[in-house]
């Protein structure tokens, strides 16, 4: 596996060129729209927010088919194989688990930040591991996983298991916010709103809202009420909000929401 990221209290270094963008610059100008591997590879829609909770990944290919799509492969008689590539589910966390590594042996970044998720949780018959989980996690993220940089962001900012180093752990949410991951970016608006820069929090939040994600919508409302964010700039994340969120609507996703609920 990889060595661990190097320590990034300075951030990414900045370029000598006195017109390069800074690195707040990009930070606020890059990442408004979610990437792509946020988009069921059947119906190319973004799956809507919270992105777990509305589709399913399979060990198989590592790809998260949403839930209407996964409600149109059980229709059409599709219950033991993936709906994606076809390949014949496991039944077990041993089938599941080798599924798994096999992807990992090949490089792939989303299996080697899953498997830090099942070592993180101590899932799948294995023995809660953080440290192996960061190490994971860690190449996941040299790899470009999203999910990975915001966990490693996650437990290097609150020192769970690995000691803390709340630079670092904004460092890897700035990583995967200016590439449209919207928990990095709320999260930077919550750090943000608890060092008192009120108006950037907001800013972040901003983003995050119009991408469709409901907590940094919840977030500006709450600035508004307590003074800290406009009239104006409530109802243009509100706007944004629920135009994010109709975009991702299907008759095939409201369908399977109904018939789960």
């Amino acid at each position: 596996m990889s060595n661990p990221a190097p320590d990034a209290r300075a951030g990414p270094a900045e370029s000598n060129d006195p017109a390069a963008p800074t690195l707040h610059q990009r930070l606020m100008t890059s990442g408004h729209e979610r990437p792509e591997g946020d988009r069921c590879p059947i119906c190319f829609d973004l799956v809507e927010l919270p992105v777990a909770a509305h589709s399913k990944m399979n060990a198989c290919c590592m790809k998260r088919v949403c839930i209407g799509c996964g409600l149109a492969a059980h229709q059409r008689g599709m219950f033991d194989s993936c709906p994606f590539c076809r390949t014949p589910l496991p039944h077990d966390n041993a089938s599941t688990l080798a599924m798994i590594q096999k992807r990992v042996i090949k490089g792939d970044e989303a299996a080697i930040n899953h498997l830090g998720d099942k070592y993180f949780y101590g899932s799948l018959g294995l023995s809660k591991n953080v440290p192996r989980a960061i190490e994971l996690w860690t190449e996941a993220a040299e790899l470009g996983s999203l999910h990975a940089h915001y966990q490693l962001g996650f437990v290097y900012y609150n020192g769970i298991g690995v000691e803390e180093d709340k630079p670092r752990g904004i460092h890897h949410w700035q990583q995967a916010a200016m590439n449209g991951d919207v928990d990095s970016r709320h999260n930077l608006g919550a750090v943000e709103y608890i060092n008192g820069n009120h108006l950037l929090a907001v800013q972040h939040c901003m983003i995050s809202a119009k991408m469709g994600y409901e907590r940094s919508l919840n977030a500006i409302k709450a600035n508004f009420k307590k003074g800290h964010a406009t009239k104006a700039q409530y109802a243009e994340a509100l706007l944004g909000y629920r135009d994010a969120v109709e975009e991702m609507k299907s008759p095939q996703r409201e369908e399977a929401k109904r018939l789960t609920n």
